[in-house]
């Protein structure tokens, strides 16, 4: 079986939904269990797992879910992977937390995408869903919306730091989001009947004091001004002390953040510019797209003109230029498994190297002395070779590496000393890319 894979090269935003909980450690752990698993597949329809994983995977049934709880369990917890084969992708994880500790239940649900769930339909079996759960299991707190915009909000820490987050959890209403489940004892905190009045799509009394609160009929129109003022008002109806206007300014704020942005790269760098936004976190992507929409690269000052050139000064020329290829292939050597199009020495395969560098964080990951000794020559090197084979250009052979030259129409360009350059840090990689010193070239090479 082979599970979609939820985090994958392109991040995009996802239906999020914690579930804080508590379960009966008395209880037989499959009786205490099985409702849980029959209210899932009542209500999950299309994102219905159909995986379960402990130590490894097994097709969804409840003789594989017993199993990995038992697999997974150790002194502290037992936990339960459920994912999907198909479209829509699903990352779900159960925890059980073992006595002596207090027993607690713990869900994530991530399903992507988002736009899944804009159908009301899907959204009212998602809140029965969690109606249901939060009815039978003891739940201090529960929330399902958008997972962008959950992270833009700094859930769940809003603001504390990590250890403050963890003892104090959800203790007053940092945030209203689309779906809420209120414990008791937060409902206690607000009024019972302050919190029954509020202003929204869905607000039920549960049977064991919780309280069940959604605002909006959809979450995945969650950004749209109906949305947002909808949730304003109940966030400032549970907390008087906030102003309105106030909070429904930050609330735009965020939507704005996620708005969609058109790419208007430099074309010289756009493919590599479109590689880099897309590992980009979904959350921040279109605030890239806008910071990179407006950045330009420096033009290349790594040239002279032809006449300017230096001579050649070495004994054997063809022994140099040999030895250049042999310093390229050492870059070869180090990329082709993550870059296999290193072996064609082609545009695009600097565009390949470039993205490898900078997703890689190369110029600080790795020993300054090694980067020095052997990864800039080996990459100007590189470059230079590109520039021989696809714009016809010609090494002039220098006993400095930094001063070797390669011949390209009425421009002499120095590919060593781009590399120094390149390597200084991850801005400088794509500051002073192979690809865009290749364009540039390949413009004037007439």
């Amino acid at each position: 079986m082979r599970v979609l894979k939820f985090h994958g090269v392109k991040d995009e935003d996802f239906l999020r939904f914690t579930f804080k909980g508590a379960f009966d450690p008395q209880a037989a752990r499959e009786s205490e269990l099985e409702p849980l698993f029959q209210v899932l597949e009542e209500y999950a329809g299309e994102w219905m797992p159909d995986v379960a994983e402990g130590k490894r995977q097994r097709k969804y049934a409840r003789a594989a879910i017993w199993k990995a709880l038992e697999e997974g369990r150790d002194d502290v917890f037992t936990n339960l992977g459920l994912y999907r084969t198909k479209w829509p992708a699903l990352d779900m994880t159960l925890w059980l937390w073992l006595p002596p500790r207090p027993p607690r239940l713990d869900m994530t649900i991530k399903v992507k995408p988002l736009s899944f769930f804009g159908e009301a339909g899907r959204c009212r079996k998602f809140v029965e869903l969690v109606r249901a759960w939060a009815s039978r299991y003891p739940v201090s707190h529960a929330v399902a919306h958008s997972g962008d915009d959950m992270e833009l909000a700094g859930s769940p820490r809003f603001g504390r730091d990590e250890k403050t987050s963890r003892r104090d959890g959800f203790d007053k209403i940092y945030e209203v989001f689309w779906l809420n489940v209120f414990g008791p004892k937060l409902v206690e905190s607000v009024g019972r009947e302050r919190m029954l009045s509020t202003p929204a799509h869905r607000v039920e009394e549960l049977p064991n004091g919780c309280v069940l609160l959604v605002t909006w009929p959809t979450v995945a129109d969650f950004a749209s001004d109906e949305a947002r003022e909808a949730q304003a008002r109940a966030h400032v109806h549970l907390r008087p002390d906030l102003d309105l206007a106030t909070v429904l300014r930050t609330l735009r704020e965020r939507s704005a953040m996620l708005a969609p942005v058109e790419p208007r790269f430099h074309p010289d760098v756009a493919p590599l510019l479109s590689r880099v936004v897309e590992r980009t976190a979904s959350h921040a992507r279109q605030r890239r797209i806008a910071e990179l929409n407006d950045w330009q690269p420096p033009e290349p000052e790594e040239w002279l003109p032809a006449e300017a050139a230096l001579p050649a000064d070495v004994k054997d020329p063809e022994r140099a230029r040999e030895h250049y290829g042999t310093l390229a292939e050492h870059l070869v050597a180090l990329l082709h498994t993550e870059v296999p199009s290193v072996f064609e020495e082609t545009p695009e395969s600097l565009t390949e190297a470039d993205f490898y560098f900078w997703r890689e964080e190369f110029p600080t990951s790795r020993l300054r002395e090694a980067i020095e000794e052997h990864a800039v020559p080996a990459i100007g090197a590189y470059l230079g070779e590109v520039l021989v084979r696809r714009l016809g250009g010609q090494w002039i052979a220098r006993q400095k590496l930094e001063e070797a030259q390669v011949r390209v129409g009425k421009r002499i360009w120095l590919p060593f000393v781009r590399a120094q350059r390149y390597m200084s840090s991850r801005q400088a990689l794509l500051d002073y890319s192979l690809t865009q010193l290749y364009r540039v070239a390949e413009r004037h090479r007439g």
